[in-house]
C-alpha cells in the first residue's frame, strides 16, 4: 500500500494506493473510497533478459592424430600441477591418473585416454601451466 500527500491550490490531499490490478485501481482520498479505470494499463517494467547469441560452429573435441604413434596430454584448463603420478618410461593403461591439475580451487585429475609408455614429461610439480600447453608425450 502506498501513500501520497498533494497539495492542489492550498487543499491537501492524502491518496492511499489500496490496490492495483491491470487498469484498475482502489484507492482512497482523504477517507472515500475509489474505484479508478485508466485508459490504458500500465505497463510493469521488466528485467532484462540477456540471451547470449548461438555458435556460429560446434565444439569440437580434441582430436588425437591416429596416423601418429605420439599422444600429447595437454592441460584442459590454466592451472598448477599439484602430482605427477608417472616418469618418462613408465607404462599407463586407459583410465591410469597421470596427473593432478589444480584449477579454480579445484583438484582435477588428469587420466590417460590411450595405452602406451611415457616418452616426455614437460612439467613439474608446482609448476603453472596455460591452456592447451603439452604436460606429458606419450608413444
Amino acid at each position: 500500500m502506498k501513500h501520497f500527500n498533494f497539495n492542489i491550490q492550498n487543499n491537501n490531499y492524502n491518496v492511499k494506493i489500496l490496490s492495483h490490478e491491470g487498469n484498475i485501481i482502489e484507492m482512497e482520498v482523504n477517507g472515500t473510497s475509489y474505484s479508478v479505470k485508466m485508459k490504458e494499463e500500465t505497463k510493469k517494467a521488466k528485467t532484462p533478459t540477456l540471451v547470449r547469441a548461438a555458435s556460429k560452429r560446434p565444439a569440437e573435441p580434441l582430436k588425437v592424430n591416429p596416423g601418429s604413434s605420439k599422444t600429447k596430454i595437454v592441460a584442459p584448463i590454466p592451472g598448477v600441477v599439484l602430482s605427477l603420478d608417472v616418469k618418462v618410461g613408465d607404462t599407463i593403461k586407459v583410465g591410469d591418473r597421470l596427473l593432478v591439475l589444480e584449477a579454480m580451487k579445484m583438484e582435477n585429475n588428469i587420466a590417460s585416454e590411450k595405452a602406451g609408455t611415457v616418452t616426455a614429461v614437460n612439467v613439474n610439480v608446482g609448476q603453472q601451466v596455460l591452456q592447451n600447453e603439452v604436460m606429458i608425450e606419450l608413444e
